[in-house]
């Protein structure tokens, strides 16, 4: 232990403890733009200066340890004259416009000039242009970024996909696509985890609401709506609502007083994910063909851009399987449209999720055409929603909780965790477990997939069913998904279904979830999932009374020809870009730059 004086307190700390951390301990908030503990300490704002007694020059305490006997000053003349220095530095280079910016009110950046009442600044202002595909779902304001490397930092370290990087030099200095790309040339998989460590609106989803907007006031289009599970686990933080009350028949409430025609939940969809799943995961297993080989989840698009970038032989292994998103839509503009007496051309899909990358999987040819369209026509993230119901003037308080319409409104446990790390590996065991044995298992019987912290990346069982060994394992996080492909293309791992998520915790964690500055929220949110799950009446997908309906009156069985029609896909209609070639160490070789010596 350090013992050290902060703002004439007596602290004391591990050895090795930052300076920021040692404050945070006893109450004492050090304002930070660039830190985030344990993925980005590297002191690239300056905005934490503090005074050390006995040292001219200010120290940034993010990278900085405690030392025995230090006294410290974290509001000092001298620290308050500094940090308003290195903050007006910051905002002259910054578009100062927050009235028309996405993060206005949640701005990290924004928070600290009003904290050191920044009124106006005694620097020329000078903001960087580069040029961006406005229709690319991932968008980057250059003249907003801060240069603070959080979305290097995250998408090397944590998802292993060196999209972003620096360029120039001195004052030149910027971040950009690496390796001289544009953004839809790299091979990002649109995980948006970039975008929820952004601390400014320099990164941000494409903004589709006002393509919902003209949809809800077209009178010749029936707008039908789906909320994905990990939706309610997070909307209310963004609108100061507690998580016991933002239920998703709230959701409901709100999009219907928006002009929604129906509302649905996708839990229904991800049953009917796991009917077909299971079932195709059964009978891969039976076959010599699939022997031996690993049988990946295709539910997450984000997964999906990253193999076919990085790992094409593995595409073939994927699940023919569409999406619960893709799976609803495609349902939607078959059977609902025939059974309310419209064509599928006049419904108008949409999908709120909690993801940036199915903006991407919305575009992507996915369907066989035998309705008119796509599966999904609009997708809007969990922040938009929440601007939305802003913009709409909806007094969250008064929300009530409205019903799912009917054919569609039965949905399971299983079906909710979908949205959580482990949580389509165990439900598609539940179902799998009924087809293989005859009997249910206890919904809790296979508790041991879920990942159980932010630090487990990976998860794996192995179980026998009725003399069948099933060796199973899910992984979130991309750098994590990269390790595990590497051994199981080195034969070090074998397995017969892997579940896979391109955000670490899941969907719960994803790209269009609310930002919270500093935070890693996913692991929380799941359990909410799987508090709801507990919670349910019915707790596995093929009990589900609609999806049973649905086989029924329309797709006759899991995997009959009519329900390879609507509910998959062939993963080679679409390419991706390449990965670039990387080193040895995993980093990316820019084949721009000239080594010599």
């Amino acid at each position: 232990m350090v013992n050290l004086t902060i703002d004439n307190q007596p602290v004391s700390v591990k050895e090795g403890t930052a300076i920021i951390e040692a404050a945070s301990s006893v109450g004492i908030n050090i304002p930070r733009l660039c830190y985030w503990k344990g993925l980005n300490e590297i002191a690239a704002c300056r905005v934490c200066v503090v005074e050390i007694e006995g040292k001219e020059q200010l120290i940034t305490a993010c990278n900085n340890h405690v030392e025995e006997g230090m006294v410290i000053y974290t509001n000092s003349p001298k620290v308050r004259l500094g940090r308003r220095m290195n903050v007006q530095l910051i905002l002259s280079q910054h578009d100062c416009k927050c009235a028309t910016c996405v993060r206005s009110g949640n701005c990290a950046l924004q928070k600290i000039s009003n904290d050191l009442n920044i009124q106006g600044s005694c620097f020329e202002e000078r903001l960087e242009n580069q040029e961006w595909d406005t229709t690319f779902p991932l968008i980057r304001d250059s003249h907003k970024c801060i240069k603070c490397m959080r979305c290097i930092q995250v998408c090397d370290r944590i998802q292993g996909q060196n999209i972003w990087d620096l360029e120039g030099t001195g004052a030149r200095t910027t971040v950009n696509v690496s390796c001289n790309r544009r953004i839809r040339e790299a091979d990002c998989s649109l995980c948006g985890q970039c975008v929820t460590h952004c601390p400014v609106g320099a990164l941000h989803e494409r903004d589709d609401t006002e393509k919902l907007w003209r949809a809800l006031a077209d009178p010749d289009k029936t707008v039908v709506v789906q909320v994905a599970p990990a939706v309610r686990a997070a909307w209310g933080e963004g609108l100061g609502i507690a998580p016991e009350e933002a239920t998703v028949g709230k959701i409901f409430d709100a999009l219907k007083k928006m002009g929604a025609d129906y509302v649905f939940d996708t839990v229904f969809s991800a049953d009917l994910t796991i009917m077909e799943e299971a079932n195709e995961l059964l009978e891969r297993m039976s076959s010599e063909k699939w022997k031996g080989k690993t049988m990946f989840t295709s539910c997450c698009p984000g997964w999906i851009r990253f193999v076919k970038a990085e790992f094409p032989q593995f595409v073939p292994q994927l699940s023919t399987a569409k999406s619960p998103m893709q799976m609803f839509g495609a349902v939607m503009k078959s059977y609902f449209a025939e059974t309310i007496g419209k064509r599928p051309e006049d419904i108008f899909s949409v999908a709120v999720m909690p993801c940036m990358a199915k903006k991407g999987e919305a575009e992507m040819e996915f369907y066989y055409g035998e309705y008119a369209g796509r599966d999904t026509d609009c997708v809007i993230t969990t922040r938009e929603l929440i601007r939305m119901i802003r913009g709409s003037n909806i007094v969250p308080a008064l929300l009530k909780d409205v019903e799912p319409d009917s054919l569609f409104h039965d949905g399971s446990g299983a079906g909710m965790i979908f949205g959580a790390t482990g949580g389509v590996m165990e439900a598609a065991l539940r179902t799998a477990f009924y087809k293989i044995m005859g009997r249910d298992c206890s919904p809790d019987a296979f508790l041991v997939v879920r990942a159980s912290s932010q630090e487990t990346g990976l998860t794996e069982a192995a179980f026998e069913l009725n003399g069948t060994e099933l060796r199973v394992a899910a992984v979130s996080g991309l750098a994590n998904v990269r390790a595990l492909l590497e051994d199981i293309r080195r034969g070090r791992r074998q397995y017969d279904f892997v579940e896979v998520m391109a955000c670490p915790g899941g969907c719960v964690g994803g790209g269009g979830q609310p930002q919270q500055d500093g935070c890693e929220m996913a692991f929380e949110r799941g359990k909410n999932l799987y508090f709801l799950d507990s919670q349910a009446q019915i707790r596995h997908s093929h009990h589900n009374p609609d999806v049973q309906k649905l086989y029924e009156n329309f797709l006759e069985a899991p995997l009959s020809h009519k329900a390879h029609q609507l509910l998959h896909t062939d993963h080679n209609a679409w390419k991706m870009p390449a990965s670039p070639a990387r080193d040895r160490n995993g980093f990316v070789i820019n084949p721009n730059v000239k080594l010599y010596g």
